[in-house]
């Protein structure tokens, strides 16, 4: 009865349409499976809490390593390329390509706007690359930097005040939704969730938010995605292609992110660290622990955590723009 009282309208009127002409379809179970269908508001609940549990500080302290956060997501579009390339509409080669980003909620908010029939093998293929960053970065990280440049070190930055950490969530949502608003429903809720966390008057809400809040959303997603795919639809060549193109994008992303950062050091009086331009995928912490691992390995006394936690932060934001900007080209065309 509360469903078909509802207006029409709205951006998911098939959703009210579908509750009208069969009352069971707005049972509990057809709401969370909307969470990862036409409604997708499972990928910003998450986001709300990642903002919550975010600290954007050695972002804000280093401000040019938003640049190795945008640099690494050259993977996304490079695999897109190739997945165009290989036979894929525009739409499905996007949902594949945002796999490099190493995001994955922002994987399944994309493909279940453009992609629904692909969103098992995106939503699996995303979250495995995140899980095998120790794995993969490393032998690329050391492919493409010398044993100097490992060796770096990098000078410690000034603390960022309260007032700067309380007006970027906000300048973000504003730029946020002039300059990408398809990216909105992510980075809105990130910075939303962010403000929450430094204002400093919220704390119960943000605790929330970051813990219990973002824990049972993670849970329904993965049960609902893992429902959603049946072996008949997944063990397929068109799944095999989507693992190695995500392969593709999450190596080249990590590698133009190093290279970026190899770019930036010859340009800067400030020496950086190329490996913490690896961190520039938005695998948070998992990047940064990586860098700063494979930093103490060559000199123990070299601390990168906290300087690769920047574009690793930047690399966040990059991808839903990144997203943003797909959705808003591809979104309904």
């Amino acid at each position: 009865m509360f469903v078909t009282e509802i207006d029409d309208g709205g951006r998911y009127p098939e959703l009210w349409s579908l509750a009208k002409q069969d009352p069971h379809n707005a049972s509990v179970f057809w709401w969370l499976f909307a969470g990862v269908g036409l409604a997708g508001f499972y990928p910003p609940l998450i986001f709300l809490g990642i903002g919550a549990m975010t600290d954007f500080g050695p972002m804000l302290s280093n401000p040019k390593t938003l640049l190795l956060g945008a640099a690494a997501q050259f993977g996304i579009f490079a695999s897109l390329i190739g997945a165009v390339g290989l036979g894929f509409t525009l739409p499905e080669a996007a949902s594949i390509g945002i796999i490099g980003g190493a995001d994955g909620p922002t994987a399944i908010f994309t493909c279940s706007q453009l992609a629904p029939e692909l969103l098992g093998a995106v939503a699996l293929a995303a979250y495995s690359y995140m899980a095998m960053v120790p794995i993969i970065q490393p032998p690329i990280i050391r492919l493409l930097t010398t044993k100097a440049e490992r060796r770096i070190r990098m000078s410690e930055r000034k603390p960022v005040s309260s007032r700067v950490r309380v007006v970027f969530p906000i300048v973000g949502f504003l730029l946020t939704a002039l300059l990408a608003p398809g990216g909105l429903p992510l980075l809105g809720m990130l910075f939303f969730g962010n403000l929450l966390r430094e204002s400093l008057v919220t704390e119960r809400l943000a605790n929330t938010a970051r813990t219990a809040f973002v824990d049972i959303v993670t849970i329904l997603l993965g049960v609902t995605v893992g429902a959603k795919t049946s072996a008949e639809s997944f063990l397929t060549m068109q799944t095999i292609s989507i693992f190695i193109l995500g392969l593709c994008a999450f190596a080249v992303a990590t590698a133009t992110g190093v290279v970026f950062a190899k770019t930036m050091n010859r340009l800067s009086r400030d020496p950086i660290n190329p490996m913490i331009g690896a961190a520039g995928v938005s695998a948070v912490p998992m990047s940064a622990r990586v860098v700063h691992t494979l930093g103490m390995k060559e000199d123990p006394q070299n601390f990168l955590l906290m300087h690769a936690m920047g574009p690793n932060v930047a690399g966040v934001i990059g991808s839903a723009v990144a997203a943003g900007v797909l959705l808003s080209r591809l979104a309904g065309g």
